[in-house]
């Protein structure tokens, strides 16, 4: 950062706006894998003209911008790895400017709350699908950024799927506008498409256009449990083959089961090796039917129970047990290595299988989870105990992903790659096509200013 660069950020934004002690600069250091690496400064734009400015300034002086949401990412995105700028999206860009009930869509900024734009919508009778684990915490920027996915994703699809149209300031400053607010559009390039799961390496969003639908007038949600993963796992499977869509289908193996019983204290069947949460919605006059062919599907492959709740606060209780697999498996060991893996869903039971061999192999904690609809498994690693070597456990992660991609599987599956995965997106991507990413990448930011050492193989490492 040279002194006339902070000069000039300095006079733009003001000085309660440029951040740069050592404590303020820490906070924002980090994201959510415990990563951490300083700044220089950090900077929080007020309006797209301070974006573009910034950008045009930073990419003249050569200085890396790494754009935050949240700080949720789960692999690193937010991460300022070559040090530089962190714009911080959450302070100023945080407005839902429209809520459009006519044609169905909202018109949000970036640093909008996932939950929040929830229960906006939700009070206009409308429903926005996307929801991550993470939604009372993480923005619809990062969510944009990341693609990311959430538990009603089988049935809807993923972030990707909803946004309609976006505001975006390049490298150089420029700002452009993809996508429009029409259903149909093949006025040139899908750009909207490009940035979306871009993680902050092409452009920085400034305003997004997300596609609404009508609220479901009702959903249930079912519980099973099982005596084998084996059992879960075959039931997954057998509901997608028996033509059931339902809104989430999500499992949790007896380790998960055990430690948000511990966490919650709720009743959770401790005895049981799996647990599947199966919501379905829609017409209020058609649940019962789809309710029941789910209820068999279960037990026509040996589940133990099989329970309905149908009532609102007993629905939230038990996707609250879900959404706190994270915070109980820290109280059960302090440090976890988390994968976030994809497979067909077909292969499902295979995977579980594996995971479980894999867990036997190396002497290692392994907790699976998540959701297990569309194939995206989340699994966790730990140590047995204190005498287990950590080169373990990163061996038991590293043939997690292997497996996965030898099932035809992804290595991300809504985490993204960050700098955490990102030499090892040869695993899934070929070199010629992960060549054409890059020349998009020099082509739109031939400084390499945006989020550097990102996604690609790339020997860019913390220092700080």
């Amino acid at each position: 950062m040279n002194k006339e660069a902070r000069k000039q950020f300095i006079e733009l934004l003001g000085a309660e706006n440029y951040l740069e002690s050592v404590e303020e600069r820490t906070t924002y250091a980090y994201d959510a894998t415990g990563e951490k690496c300083l700044p220089e400064a950090v900077v929080f734009p007020g309006n797209v003209e301070h974006v573009s400015q910034i950008l045009a300034i930073a990419n003249t002086c050569k200085i890396p911008v790494v754009p935050r949401g949240a700080g949720s990412g789960l692999t690193g995105g937010a991460v300022p790895l070559a040090g530089g700028i962190v714009m911080v999206m959450m302070n100023h860009f945080n407005r839902i400017l429209t809520i459009d009930t006519d044609n169905l869509q909202a018109i949000v900024e970036p640093g909008v709350i996932t939950a929040k734009l929830h229960s906006a919508v939700e009070a206009q009778g409308l429903f926005y699908p996307p929801d991550p684990a993470s939604m009372t915490v993480c923005s619809i920027g990062g969510n944009i950024a990341e693609n990311a996915g959430g538990m009603r994703a089988v049935k809807y699809g993923v972030t990707k799927d909803f946004v309609m149209g976006l505001e975006v300031v390049l490298p150089s400053g420029e700002v452009i506008h993809t996508g429009s607010r029409c259903i149909k559009d093949v006025v040139g390039y899908d750009l909207t498409r490009l940035f979306v799961g871009s993680e902050g390496t092409l452009g920085v969003i400034t305003k997004a256009v997300l596609k609404l639908l009508p609220l479901p007038e009702a959903k249930h949600t079912l519980t099973a449990t099982f005596d084998s993963m084996g059992g879960a796992a075959r039931t997954i499977a057998e509901i997608r083959k028996k033509g059931i869509i339902p809104t989430t289908l999500e499992f949790m193996d007896k380790r998960c089961i055990g430690a948000v019983e511990a966490y919650l204290k709720m009743g959770l069947p401790v005895e049981a090796e799996a647990m599947l949460l199966i919501e379905v919605d829609g017409k209020a006059s058609e649940l019962e039917d789809d309710l029941q062919r789910v209820r068999r599907v279960c037990e026509a492959n040996r589940a133990i129970a099989v329970r309905v709740a149908k009532e609102k606060e007993s629905q939230e209780k038990l996707w609250h047990s879900r959404r706190s697999i994270h915070s109980a498996l820290i109280n059960l060991r302090p440090k976890w290595e988390e994968e976030d893996i994809s497979v067909p869903v077909a292969r499902i039971p295979d995977m579980v299988a594996i995971l479980e061999k894999i867990g036997r192999k190396y002497d290692v904690l392994v907790a699976s989870f998540g959701h297990a609809g569309d194939g995206n498994i989340h699994v966790g690693i730990a140590a047995e105990d204190r005498h287990t070597p950590h080169e373990k456990i990163l061996q038991a992660r590293t043939e997690v992903l292997r497996k996965a991609v030898a099932m035809d599987g992804r290595i991300a599956a809504e985490h993204g790659i960050g700098f955490i995965k990102r030499d090892k997106i040869g695993w899934n991507i070929d070199a010629s096509t992960l060549a054409l990413m890059q020349s998009i990448k020099r082509l739109i930011d031939p400084n390499g200013i945006l989020n550097p050492g990102k996604i690609f193989p790339s020997t860019i490492a913390c220092s700080r």
